[in-house]
């Protein structure tokens, strides 16, 4: 399996390598914008929904590390909380555009490599060297480059769904937590 790698990458042009050099580090950043974004995301659900549990059971205030906390010390007011949520969101949805920059640019990267290796075939069959042995594995790697660009914007897009499935979720706890608090609290407004 090695072996094929190598020679794959001896025949190749220096523009496929450097297209599937950026697609692998375009990889990699979409499984590490994933496996960090859901550990965080599923860590602060625990967290907000342990707040709300509490405000709900009749708790005037959050004992347990959620993002209003710090908003509900002085003054409690619709604007104040509305503004924590904002802030909330925005660090819910961080790493989102990545995603989205990763999976609607890896086809067209993939592509260049396509339309560059196709190119340097064409070249290659306008010297009179247009056997086959020398057309197949060109269209053969050009192809590569292709399926590779696609490969990485699959999970890339899914992640992103996910991810935004998840923000959304957190963002919508800490709103209900800070209506509960704005109930809790009408007294004072």
């Amino acid at each position: 399996m090695f072996d094929i790698l190598l020679s794959y990458i001896s025949r190749s042009t220096f523009i496929t390598i450097f297209v599937l050099s950026w697609l692998s580090i375009y990889f990699i950043l979409t499984f590490s914008i994933l496996i960090s974004k859901m550990i965080y995301l599923s860590s602060w659900i625990y967290r907000e929904n342990k707040a709300l549990e509490s405000l709900l059971l009749g708790s005037k205030n959050i004992n347990i590390p959620s993002i209003l906390r710090k908003c509900i010390k002085g003054n409690i007011t619709k604007e104040k909380l509305d503004v924590c949520i904002s802030m909330s969101e925005k660090n819910a949805t961080s790493g989102l555009t990545w995603l989205s920059i990763i999976a609607s640019t890896s086809p067209f990267i993939g592509l260049f490599g396509t339309v560059v290796s196709i190119l340097d075939t064409f070249a290659n069959m306008g010297s009179g060297n247009a056997g086959l042995s020398v057309i197949a594995p060109a269209i053969s790697e050009a192809l590569v480059a292709t399926g590779a660009g696609i490969f990485v914007a699959i999970p890339a897009y899914t992640f992103h769904l996910l991810i935004k499935r998840k923000a959304y979720e957190v963002i919508n706890i800490i709103k209900r937590s800070a209506d509960v608090i704005l109930f809790n609290n009408k007294d004072q407004i």
